[in-house]
């Protein structure tokens, strides 16, 4: 049988009375920040140490320098390359959906004129006008969000379209009765293309041409912080260079070399490319897109003064202006043609050094001189009661002003294509001038970044 042992334990009182044991402080908990900031000031004593902490900031310095640029320069080429290939083409779209609208108003009011029969190759036309148009737009939509402005302007002419275009039969199916109705459901179609589908292909225009403005901008725009990385990784270099020259007395560090090397070339790379890319984007601004967006006006302008000038023989005085009184087709005509003689002004500055571009412009602005003074015959024999005499000179196929339209027409059409070339072939040097930097801006601050790391070791070596 066991027994416990014999313990004598204090009285309760005397236990009370005992003092507590001592307790031992606990060192305080750093940080990693502060651990890691101790054994840097450790390493920094040393002259091995302070290579280490050289080599890791130069390497730091280079990588940064090659990352920043590749991101900044991918922004500027993605920009460039819709400046080519999406918004440029856009409002290029944009503006051949209003032409194609302008001239089929125009051509449908010269099929009414031509009598109850209408020629073939008017009404062709008028169908091939109103085919492009409705191509352009589904195509439009498909490389635009709905819920943007350009998005709800197509869907207005979609919407719109149909209706214009159910008028217009209406109208032709009057006039081959020889009803007077036709040419009501004609100014109602007319009113339908001036107030409704003009209106928002205008503001599609605009719209796309503002997008096309904004990416030009978005390219353009100057890589401030990787040239300011560049310039600071090349001082670090050279910095380290000098300082292991003054410990040294070694004229060349191979590693250090080469990686000052490589820094300097993609710095070189980059401003002289971005600055080319620059140049040529602002070339294809200047050269190319405002002179599309003056030609483009002008071509609408005269599109909408032939349709005004046909309509005035068709309403024959029924349309006046809001004050009653003049003519309201005579006076949109006027107003349009004063307007397509500014813009073609405008057109011959832009183009005043370039003899390939001022050409069209030129024999445009002989053929709306004669347009305006055969137009000036016609309306002397209308005013004088002669109807038919009028009609024959606005659509007669010889000495008539459908004759100077077309040459108006033609002469704009060459001037569009020559600008809209020199357009394109500027951009894609713009865009070409950005091909292959940001790769190769990688590929060489990462060759970079290893010859410093090489050319400090070298010098580490010799500690050992």
């Amino acid at each position: 049988m066991t027994h416990p042992p014999n313990v004598r334990t204090a009285p309760e009182h005397t236990r009370a009375q005992l003092p507590a044991p001592a307790t031992v402080p606990v060192p305080p908990q750093r940080g990693a920040w502060s651990a890691t900031a101790e054994r840097l000031r450790a390493a920094a004593t040393t002259e091995p140490g302070r290579l280490r902490i050289v080599g890791a900031v130069l390497a730091l310095l280079v990588v940064a320098f090659g990352a920043v640029t590749a991101f900044e320069i991918a922004d500027r080429a993605s920009a460039a390359d819709d400046v080519v290939s999406r918004s440029q083409p856009l409002s290029a779209d944009a503006a051949a959906i209003y032409r194609s609208l302008a001239d089929a108003d125009t051509t449908a009011a010269s099929g009414f004129l031509a009598g109850a029969q209408e020629p073939r190759d008017v009404h062709d036309r008028y169908n091939k006008d109103i085919k492009e148009a409705s191509r352009l737009l589904v195509k439009a939509a498909a490389n635009t969000d709905t819920s943007t402005t350009s998005g709800h302007e197509i869907t207005t002419l979609n919407e719109e379209l149909p209706r214009y275009t159910g008028l217009i039969e209406r109208a032709r199916a009057n006039n081959r009765q020889g009803l007077p109705l036709g040419g009501a459901y004609l100014r109602y179609a007319n009113q339908q293309m001036t107030n409704v589908l003009l209106p928002a292909a205008e503001r599609l225009y605009a719209a796309e041409t503002g997008r096309l403005g904004r990416d030009n901008d978005a390219a353009r725009a100057w890589p401030f912080f990787s040239l300011g990385l560049g310039v600071v990784a090349l001082a670090a270099l050279f910095w380290a260079q000098r300082r292991n020259y003054r410990r040294t007395h070694r004229v060349f560090n191979r590693g250090l070399l080469a990686a000052t090397a490589a820094s300097t070339v993609v710095l070189l790379w980059l401003a002289v490319g971005h600055t080319v890319a620059r140049s040529e984007l602002h070339a294809a601004d200047v050269n190319g897109q405002q002179s599309l967006d003056v030609l483009n006006h002008a071509r609408i302008d005269s599109l909408k003064a032939r349709a005004n000038e046909n309509l005035t023989l068709v309403a024959r005085g029924a349309v006046l202006t809001p004050d009653g009184k003049n003519d309201k087709y005579e006076t949109d005509y006027t107003t349009d043609m004063k307007a397509l003689g500014e813009e073609l002004r405008r057109a011959g500055k832009l183009a005043a050094d370039d003899e390939q571009g001022s050409g069209p412009v030129t024999k445009a602005v002989d053929a709306v001189s004669e347009w305006q003074g055969r137009h000036r015959t016609a309306r002397t024999a209308d005013d004088g009661g002669d109807y038919e005499g009028a009609r024959t000179q606005i659509i007669g196929p010889k000495d008539s002003t459908g004759e100077s339209f077309e040459r108006v027409d033609d002469a704009l059409e060459l001037a569009l294509a020559h600008e809209q070339d020199e357009f394109t072939r500027a951009a894609k040097d713009g865009r070409g001038a950005l091909g292959g930097l940001p790769t190769g801006a990688a590929a060489l601050a990462a060759l970079a970044a290893v010859a410093a790391i090489v050319g400090v070791n070298r010098r580490l070596s010799e500690y050992r």
